[in-house]
């Protein structure tokens, strides 16, 4: 008797990085959550389930399964939770998109990457370690560039956005879940397409 492999191909993980506590809520390194809370508000996604060191809920986008998840190990360690729920669900790397913060990128810029280095970035670094690749999506929020070459890197992602800037950075959250459903709806190159410009 042959049993019917379960199709992994449709089944979606979608991830926002940051830091859990609350004294965290609206630095630059929680770009991720902000943007991952856009989209769970659009899907009607409460973060209900507790496992795999991670908040998440399931929703469904077009015709594929999608689960949304904030990692709550902190962000240097955001590898345990996406490799944890990738490997339970047999998620594909191309099929797990990673929305997290850039400081390379000016505020109110989004940029869509099908797979490269960490760039400096821990939360990537600690997410290639345990997916055993670079293959996988993310969506680089921009959080903007430290304001001086001597500035330290720590308290400027774990300052908070500039309240002028606040906008400008809430519609560039917004965009990135936008961008999300698009490459789970029509692929990685239309979104490239429709959001990188």
């Amino acid at each position: 008797m042959f049993f019917k492999k379960e199709k992994t191909d449709n089944i979606f993980l979608v991830c926002g990085l940051g830091n859990p506590e609350p004294k965290y809520d609206g630095t630059r390194h929680n770009a991720g959550f902000e943007a991952i809370d856009c989209l769970a508000e659009k899907c009607g996604v409460s973060f209900n389930k507790n496992k795999f060191s991670a908040l998440y809920g399931e929703t469904k986008i077009g015709a594929n399964r999608v689960i949304l998840a904030k990692p709550q190990t902190y962000m240097n360690s955001s590898g345990i939770s996406v490799g944890g729920i990738c490997k339970f669900y047999k998620i594909a790397n191309q099929n797990c998109i990673i929305l997290c913060d850039d400081t390379s990128l000016p505020v109110g810029k989004i940029r869509i990457r099908a797979k490269g280095s960490a760039g400096g970035h821990n939360g990537l670094k600690s997410i290639i370690a345990h997916l055993g690749g670079d293959d996988f999506v993310r969506i680089k929020i921009g959080v903007g560039e430290k304001p001086h070459p001597d500035y330290d890197m720590v308290d400027w992602v774990l300052g908070k956005i500039e309240k002028e800037l606040l906008p400008t950075y809430t519609e560039a959250t917004k965009k990135t879940a936008q961008a999300a459903e698009e490459i789970i709806k029509s692929g990685i190159d239309t979104a490239m397409n429709r959001f990188n410009g």
